[in-house]
């Protein structure tokens, strides 16, 4: 008996004015897999992304979180099946200023209900994965780029969620820190059995995926991946 895939769409369809970005999209991302979705600037790639994680509507098509059709939830259903079932690491970061790493990393498991204790026994075991311990009580403003991106990957991991979505995670990093941030992404998935669906223009963040797809003039091809 097959199991639900963590993510799949049918016939996804998205424009902008005159502009068809994509069309008749059909994806399916597999437990455990890491696959990169490649593309000029402008292409409709984070678009695309967008419409998947359920940020934006499709104009036409279905998308599934699990066993769950996004267009025939509630906006209050749908907020909690992104909760539970997403996590996002972006270019810039997007960790809260205010907040420390911590307090940064365990905002998604509070926002789940779970106690004091399992935040911080969670929280902790993160911080020591991402070598980042000695940095948990600094605040964004004092951090390096490769520390907040490790910050904004076991946030966005942190509650165990089966799809990782990561918009060009490596963009705003020098080649060091991305290469590191790459190799960490590559690791965290096996280690913790979520999907990765990439975003990326680059060939080299591409590598660390089973699966690359490429979506130019509104179409997605698959091609033969580098080798991992």
């Amino acid at each position: 008996m097959t199991s639900t895939p963590p993510l799949r769409c049918e016939q996804l369809s998205k424009t902008f004015g005159n502009r068809t970005l994509f069309s008749g999209i059909d994806l399916v991302l597999r437990p455990r897999e890491r696959l990169a979705l490649l593309g000029a600037s402008g292409s409709g790639k984070s678009t695309l992304l967008h419409c998947l994680s359920g940020v934006m509507p499709a104009d036409s098509g279905s998308v599934w979180l699990g066993g769950e059709r996004l267009d025939s939830l509630g906006r209050e259903e749908l907020a909690q099946c992104r909760r539970l079932k997403i996590g996002t690491v972006f270019q810039f970061f997007h960790l809260l200023p205010t907040l420390t790493a911590r307090e940064n990393i365990e905002l998604p498991l509070q926002l789940l209900g779970q106690t004091s204790k399992q935040r911080h026994q969670r929280v902790d075991a993160l911080l020591e994965r991402m070598g980042i311990t000695d940095r948990a009580d600094a605040f964004p403003s004092t951090l390096s780029g490769g520390e907040m991106q490790r910050i904004a990957i076991a946030r966005a991991i942190a509650h165990r969620p089966p799809v990782l979505f990561a918009d060009e995670p490596t963009g705003n990093l020098d080649s060091r820190s991305g290469a590191s941030v790459l190799q960490l992404l590559r690791e965290i998935t096996d280690e913790e059995g979520a999907a990765l669906l990439m975003v990326t223009h680059s060939d080299e963040a591409a590598r660390i995926c089973q699966r690359q797809l490429h979506l130019a003039d509104g179409v997605l091809t698959e091609t033969s991946p580098a080798a991992l």
